[in-house]
């Protein structure tokens, strides 16, 4: 059970930052994208709020 925190916040951070990589694909936001890898928390946070609405 001590590691399935651990995987749930992987796999969150993966499909967050997929999440990410092709919305910025998809509408071009080359900018966006380019910090996005360079700062890997900036892509969390937007994927995660793509999937909320926020963005």
């Amino acid at each position: 059970m001590k590691g399935i925190p651990t995987i749930a916040f992987v796999l969150w951070l993966i499909a967050s930052w997929l999440t990410h990589v092709v919305v910025c694909f998809k509408t071009a936001s080359w900018g966006f994208l380019i910090a996005g890898a360079i700062f890997f928390p900036v892509a969390a946070v937007h994927g995660t709020g793509i999937w909320f609405g926020a963005w």
